[in-house]
């Protein structure tokens, strides 16, 4: 085990087999699918083509949609077909079952959640959703869901972000300017929207997840081999592609705006912990009692926890840490499979304790964790501008608190920072880097504090 890391990286990700999940980590493509995800689907799936294609508040022709005048129930209800034989037929071709997961999820949440939307719209709270998926949707969902290894509502990799471009130009490969969405809840099938640009930058970050992958694996192999060499340039590279990350991300405040955040968000909100499903929702055909599952969330990214993994970072033991455990069933198989394969390689070499014990490995581990609360740092700063200055609803997209979830996670890795440093001081850049983080330990607390106290939480 302590020899060498083992797990099964891909460095082809095979993009015509159609018998492996579309999601296998490799070093090429990383988190994102391993082929581009599948825009045709066949034709005996053209009804639930039809009903996309008509369901956003403005569809791609630019006219109003089914969700625009609250129409989108009463067509489920009354003519949309239940599709679960055609599901079998093509249960073999694993990226067709991940985009037609991709497409019954949308299909679910929208139904789900649209008398919440037409509340909100008119000025209301959310007030209830539908608490019944009928059996045209559950039916099929569950199967989709099932056979590519999802839960059958909506996620973040398999529905809603990362299963949901394509390319314009197919020559022009994965530029930020050449993704369209294929699905969308409100205007998002306008490239310059701001739902289009909230899903297209995740796909933007993750586009440099593959030489993340590379990096982690490569300081793990020179950690598990007391190769000093090989380990810095593996955190070397983690800090290069992190960073790459990090400027990707802050696109996002000129890609999608704050004020038009909360129309389309009301779409991803799941059923635990939701004030809008009090008893679950009720899966039609397949179970009489209620069912819950978490919605889309960018915590269900793979990217910071694999840096969690591969760091080492301790994190407090909370009920929100608790939740940040169970957002890890929200991934792709494999994603889980190589994020736990690589928690266990890095607590069975203790890659911390190799790293503090040469001070440029600890500077490098230092500046490492750095990215990771940068990273964070900007969800938290999202987090305040397009969520908590909007909107009075107290629980995040999957269900965790909305105001102390992510300080949970921030303050832990700033407190990492703290005791890392004490085996690199002296080498330069981490003083500044420390400047940073103690300023920031102390305007977390109190805007937390702030915002706890406007709403009451304890």
């Amino acid at each position: 085990m302590t020899n060498s890391f083992k797990f099964n990286v891909l460095t082809d990700p095979k993009p015509s087999d159609t018998s492996i999940p579309a999601f296998m980590v490799s070093t090429e493509r990383g988190f994102l699918p391993r082929q581009n995800p599948v825009v045709k689907l066949p034709s005996e799936f053209d009804p639930l083509e039809s009903i996309l294609q008509r369901m956003p508040i403005k569809t791609l022709s630019g006219e109003p949609g089914l969700l625009a005048d609250f129409k989108l129930g009463p067509t489920v209800e009354s003519d949309f077909p239940d599709l679960s034989d055609a599901v079998e037929k093509y249960k073999d071709d694993l990226p067709l079952m991940n985009a037609l997961y991709r497409d019954y999820s949308f299909l679910a949440s929208a139904y789900l959640l649209e008398p919440c939307h037409e509340r909100f719209m008119r000025g209301e709270s959310y007030g209830l959703g539908r608490q019944t998926l009928p059996r045209n949707i559950a039916m099929p969902i569950t199967k989709v869901a099932k056979f590519a290894g999802f839960m059958p509502f909506m996620e973040y990799a398999g529905s809603y972000a990362l299963f949901n471009y394509r390319l314009e130009k197919p020559e022009l490969g994965l530029e930020y300017d050449n993704l369209r969405l294929i699905r969308a809840f409100e205007l998002g099938m306008d490239p310059k929207s701001s739902e289009a640009g909230f899903v297209l930058v995740h796909i933007a970050m993750v586009k440099h997840s593959g030489a993340l992958v590379s990096a982690a694996v490569k300081a793990l192999q020179g950690a598990s081999k007391k190769d000093r060499d090989e380990f810095n340039t593996g955190m070397s590279n983690l800090v290069a592609a992190l960073d790459q990350i990090n400027k990707v991300m802050n696109t996002m405040w000129t890609r999608s705006k704050p004020s038009g955040y909360t129309s389309f968000r009301t779409f991803i909100f799941g059923i635990t912990s939701q004030s809008m499903f009090p008893k679950g929702v009720v899966y039609e055909g397949v179970s009489e009692e209620p069912l819950a599952f978490r919605g889309e969330s960018g915590a269900n990214d793979s990217m910071v926890p694999l840096c969690d993994n591969l760091l080492q970072i301790s994190m407090p033991e909370t009920p929100l840490t608790e939740i940040l455990k169970d957002f890890r069933q929200y991934r792709p198989g494999n994603h889980r499979e190589f994020l736990e394969a690589v928690k266990e390689h890095s607590d069975a070499i203790d890659l911390k304790e190799y790293a503090l014990s040469d001070p440029i490995s600890a500077s490098l581990y230092l500046q490492a964790l750095d990215q990771v609360r940068d990273f964070r740092w900007r969800h938290w700063c999202f987090t305040r501008e397009y969520i908590l200055k909007m909107t009075s609803h107290p629980t995040a997209t999957g269900g965790s608190p909305i105001v102390t979830w992510l300080p949970n996670q921030l303050q832990a890795v700033m407190a990492n920072m703290v005791d890392a440093y004490t085996h690199c001081v002296g080498i330069k850049g981490t003083a500044d880097i420390m400047d940073v983080v103690r300023s920031q330990q102390t305007t977390l607390a109190k805007e937390v504090a702030k915002y706890c106290a406007e709403r009451s939480v304890a």
